[in-house]
């Protein structure tokens, strides 16, 4: 009985222990390898390389790298910005200074002249590149203006024929030749007293021929005054053609910033070029007008039309009243219509006191 006894316990002890040895090794385990233990000699090995340079990049290392480069980046946008151009002319009547949101070709209408005028005056190679601040001549140089005397010295080349005025020099001779005749005609006076008076004839035609001269240097004089006349002022005295044929849909109104007249009519129709003129723009450069044509017709006026749907002109073209320029459309609209303006000198004017009768 007691070998059966101690077989049985044997038999039972046995899973037991092994039980416990398997709990003890799985405690034993956790207590050699915890978590904090990874964690303390990660950071020991990795210190020397990668936790410096990863962690602490942008406070440790910015007085060698982060900030240099940080200076660097504004100094090389500096490097770009110019001082703006011709500031000393800034406020001179005939100059602008370019505002935010300008472009050349805005300028140039509103100065009304042509865009590639105003780069040419100022030197500007790529009107696309102008600065705020900068100041642009807008008015043609003075130059042109000084050439005009130049018809003046033609004209002092006319006095030429008062030359003939030298004459009296040959005055003074007979007034020598009277000297010498008295004293040889004394004695031929006492002979006969007639030759005396063929002496005193022969100066006569002498005087005579001086007189002549003097007229035609008076009628040169008056010639030349009317010459230099070239007023400008028929340039004020133009009437423009209806551009298309739709209604009036909204006027002028300075006070609304209209300015010019809206014209209803359907995609496809013609617009006409209101006077006769070059073209100077043709194209969408122009932010609130689309597709936009800009006409000059003299040194005063100026017509645009915006918002076309087919350009039918180029750049410099020369155009006729009544031409057929391009078709109407919606670019940068809400709906088809034509969007016309008379500028006099650059400043929008209410078309309809320019515009003939329809």
């Amino acid at each position: 009985m007691v070998r059966r006894n101690i077989g049985a316990w044997t038999a039972l002890a046995l899973p037991i222990v092994m039980a416990l040895a398997l709990v003890s090794c799985s405690l034993g385990y956790q207590r050699r390898a915890p978590v904090v233990d990874w964690a303390k000699t990660k950071p020991k090995a990795a210190s020397p390389a990668g936790p410096a340079s990863a962690p602490e990049p942008s406070a440790s290392n910015a007085p060698a790298g982060t900030e240099a480069s940080a200076q660097q980046t504004p100094a090389a946008e500096a490097v770009p910005k110019r001082p703006p151009v011709g500031v000393e002319n800034a406020g001179k009547p005939g100059y602008y200074t370019v505002q935010k949101g300008d472009t050349l070709i805005r300028i140039g209408l509103d100065a009304g002249q042509n865009y590639r005028d105003i780069a040419r005056w100022n030197g500007i190679d790529n009107p696309n590149k102008i600065e705020i601040g900068d100041v642009y001549r807008v008015v043609p140089p003075e130059e042109p203006v000084m050439a005009k005397p130049v018809a003046s010295a033609r004209l002092s080349a006319s006095p030429l024929p008062p030359v003939p005025a030298t004459a009296p020099v040959p005055t003074k001779s007979p007034a020598v030749a009277p000297t010498t005749a008295p004293a040889v005609t004394p004695p031929v006076a006492s002979a006969t007293g007639k030759p005396l008076v063929g002496a005193s004839t022969s100066p006569p035609p002498d005087a005579a021929s001086a007189t002549p001269p003097a007229r035609p240097a008076v009628a040169a004089a008056p010639g030349p005054s009317p010459a230099p006349v070239s007023p400008l002022a028929s340039d004020d005295a133009m009437e423009f053609a209806w551009p298309a044929k739709g209604e009036v849909i909204a006027g002028f109104d300075e006070t609304k910033n209209r300015k010019g007249l809206d014209l209803a009519g359907g995609a496809g129709d013609p617009v006409l070029a209101a006077a006769e003129g070059k073209v100077v723009y043709a194209g969408e450069g122009l932010r609130g007008y689309g597709k936009l044509i800009i006409i000059k017709h003299n040194n005063t006026f100026l017509t645009a039309y915006a918002h076309n749907q087919t350009i039918l002109v180029k750049e410099d073209q020369s155009v006729k009243k009544g031409q057929k320029i391009a078709e109407m459309g919606s670019s940068d609209s809400d709906r088809v219509k034509l969007h016309f303006e008379i500028r006099r000198l650059g400043r929008p004017v209410d078309p309809l006191k320019y515009l003939s009768n329809r």
